[in-house]
């Protein structure tokens, strides 16, 4: 998907400023990087919402309107209220075309309900949720697949299993072997017995 988002430049900083930006519908926020002085920026609260409900909007390239130019940019940090449906703050991030970005991309697991280990009682444990990567923003991914249909009581995938895109490394991996962190495993359920513990406990005397 591609999200375009309008916003605009402020000069009035600080605590007190913020405050009134929220006041006002408005998020204050800063972009930064690719060799550029740091920019304070104001976004609508209602059109970042918006966007939020999108899982690729975390894992894309955004094209931003800042006062008639546009940037490309990645979101790198969001402010939630603490229990408001309410954004406070965001940071983004500039990306070039050729400096590499770390981001964090979510995996999707698929054919988890036909796991000959979930059928056999195990349980899914999910390790992680996301890996983060390093890549040239044009190879950026929004997700990162993993097929567990084969996947059987005791057995988990690593970060090695993961096929990643060309030109896409995993941050975890480049620090060395001892970095393979699992990924998901299914394990056995607590209170499931094999079936030889199962007759063995079935044929003693009461």
């Amino acid at each position: 998907m591609n999200f375009t988002l309008n916003a605009q430049t402020r000069s009035d900083l600080g605590k007190g400023a913020s405050r009134r930006l929220r006041h006002a519908n408005s998020i204050p926020a800063v972009v930064y990087g690719a060799g550029k002085d740091p920019q304070s920026l104001t976004f609508n609260h209602d059109d970042i919402i918006k966007v939020l409900e999108h899982e690729a909007f975390y894992t894309s390239i955004l094209n931003i309107n800042i006062d008639g130019n546009t940037a490309k940019a990645v979101v790198k940090d969001i402010q939630r209220h603490a229990y408001k449906p309410k954004v406070l703050h965001m940071d983004f991030q500039r990306v070039s075309d050729i400096d590499k970005i770390h981001m964090h991309v979510p995996i999707h697991f698929i054919g988890e309900d036909v796991a000959p280990g979930l059928k056999a009682g195990g349980q899914i444990i999910h390790n992680m949720n996301d890996i983060e990567v390093s890549c040239l923003a044009k190879d950026l991914p929004e997700f990162i697949e993993l097929d567990i249909s084969g996947l059987n009581v005791g057995e988990s995938f690593h970060i090695s299993d993961l096929t990643l895109p060309e030109g896409v490394t995993s941050i975890e991996l480049s620090h060395g072997a001892d970095h393979d962190q699992p990924v998901v495993s299914i394990q056995k359920a607590r209170g499931i017995t094999t079936d030889e513990n199962t007759a063995e406990s079935e044929e003693a005397p009461e």
